[in-house]
């Protein structure tokens, strides 16, 4: 059956909306809004877990391939690898030419403060080093591979999927979130590269990223391997689909979110599963895309005013025509065809003449302009200072931008708390300052007790508390397994399970090297 364009003059009832229930409230996940220090907060991300991780397969990997012509490797500790860090976010502040120019003494690079951390032949020995995995199972993988059980990410995953963990755990995203594409440069030759014409970064690797579409926080990201990344996926849902849902839970979301997407992931059938989970959506869509309304009439002419609308309601989704510079065609399960929204456009008269115009812009179209950036947000935010320099391994090329993605996210987050307490935030240009200041100048363990055991929450006493008041607000998710749960600890407020049949709060705390009490 045929449907029919309507003008934005005839009347058009929305489909009834769900009411936004996050599972947690918005915002930074603390255990207060208190002041916690720049590395309090990037070790959220990067913690002590994984730091001792990465020192210890960086060891590994280092006597593995020790040159006897060579000075013998002296194993890295946390002071080595916090050194190493500081210098490596200091070179996303200061550019200079070639890596050693950081080291050169002369005249006119004269800088002082790499040197002043590590010296530059231990910075090249780390650099050279630096791996996340075990090289012993490194082995055991590459006998596998071009089996189904090779593990192309295999080389990450001891930081991956904590570092992803970490982004989920520690800030809620607020109601209206993006998902989108992100390149991270490599030259290096591996398949994982991928190419896009569209993106500043043509080459490199493509990860998924949903963002919170106000402050630009990284909530969760998958590196795309070229294959599914959902388990036992339906492959006919198309690779567009199978993200979104990848990366869209409600049982850790919550519902009534609002996603915003490209044309890209847009098509009915997404939409509608989205809205079975409770969750809305609005995007841009191709007209080729299977469910696209086939109207009996014509849609807008090519010559059609700045302005101009047209829609179609089919089932509980909007489709809606819009007409600027070029055609715009939107997708929409929450919005009204009908509206005032206006956007001030200039436009050439007759005349030569420049001259403001207002036009009439669907909700739809406003809303989409306003909020899809989410990812953009946060790409510019990375983007001001970042920390990627140029490696042939693909692995390390992806932990400089996770380390990207953690003092993003602990800046976001300082900035939050900031407000929360009528306090003026840092700028992240001061954020990175005092950051790599603190790692350069971090030092034994006794006299930073609350850096090194698990975040700012370290050093709090952790019981379990039974909540005693019974309504459907007590009852929350538990943080590890999403099961309602009446239990929470008292120094961190995460809701656990605490039963004889389902413990998540020691292996919870564990985890997080907290100490029980």
């Amino acid at each position: 059956m045929s449907e029919k364009w309507h003008t934005s003059e005839e009347p058009d009832i929305p489909p009834p909306v769900t009411m936004f229930r996050p599972a947690r409230p918005p915002g930074p996940q603390l255990i207060a809004m208190e002041s916690y220090s720049a590395l309090e907060l990037f070790q959220l991300y990067l913690s002590p877990s994984v730091c001792q991780t990465i020192i210890k397969n960086s060891n590994a990997y280092a006597e593995k391939n020790q040159d006897a012509a060579r000075k013998p490797w002296q194993n890295m500790s946390v002071k080595d690898l916090y050194s190493y860090l500081s210098v490596v976010i200091y070179m996303g502040l200061v550019k200079v030419p070639a890596l050693t120019d950081y080291w050169n003494g002369s005249r006119l690079y004269r800088i002082g403060f790499p040197a002043s951390v590590i010296s530059g032949r231990k910075f090249q020995a780390i650099s050279a080093a630096l791996h996340l995995s075990d090289p012993k199972k490194d082995a055991e993988n590459m006998k596998k591979k071009g089996t189904p059980a090779y593990d192309r990410l295999g080389k990450l995953k001891p930081v991956y999927q904590q570092i992803r963990d970490a982004c989920k755990t520690f800030f809620h995203p607020h109601q209206n979130i993006a998902v989108d594409e992100r390149m991270v440069a490599s030259k290096a030759r591996i398949g994982l590269k991928q190419y896009m014409k569209e993106k500043p970064t043509k080459w490199g690797y493509k990860l998924f990223v949903l963002a919170d579409s106000t402050y630009g926080y990284t909530w969760d990201f998958f590196i795309y391997e070229g294959k599914s990344p959902v388990a036992q996926a339906d492959q006919t849902r198309g690779h567009s689909y199978e993200s979104v849902m990848a990366l869209v839970d409600e049982k850790i979301l919550g519902t009534g979110y609002k996603l915003y997407v490209d044309n890209f992931y847009t098509s009915p059938s997404l939409f509608r599963d989205l809205l079975q989970k409770g969750i809305w959506a609005c995007g841009t869509i191709r007209s080729n895309r299977v469910g696209f309304p086939q109207a009996t009439d014509n849609r807008l002419p090519r010559n059609a005013p700045r302005g101009s609308m047209r829609c179609i309601r089919k089932d509980k989704l909007l489709f809606v025509e819009w007409k600027d510079t070029r055609e715009v065609l939107m997708c929409s399960s929450f919005h009204s065809a009908n509206g005032d929204r206006t956007v001030q456009r200039r436009m050439r008269t007759r005349s030569g003449e420049w001259t403001e115009l207002t036009v009439p812009i669907p909700a739809a179209v406003a809303d989409y302009n306003k909020n899809m950036g989410g990812v953009d947000l946060s790409d510019a935010l990375i983007g001001y200072y970042t920390v990627l320099r140029n490696t042939r391994k693909w692995y390390r090329a992806l932990f400089y931008h996770f380390i990207d993605i953690a003092v993003v996210n602990a800046f976001i987050i300082h900035q939050q708390m900031a407000l929360a307490r009528n306090q003026k935030p840092k700028t992240q240009k001061e954020f990175r300052e005092a950051l790599v200041l603190e790692l350069a100048d971090w030092n034994d363990p006794a006299t930073s007790a609350r850096q090194i055991t698990g975040g700012p929450l370290g050093n709090a006493c952790h019981r379990p508390k039974f909540i005693t008041e019974i309504g459907d607000d007590s009852r929350r998710r538990c943080r590890v397994c999403h099961q309602k749960t009446l239990v929470i600890c008292q120094a961190c407020n995460a809701y656990l399970c605490f039963q004889a049949t389902r413990d998540c709060f020691n292996p919870w705390h564990d985890e997080h090297n907290f100490t029980k009490m």
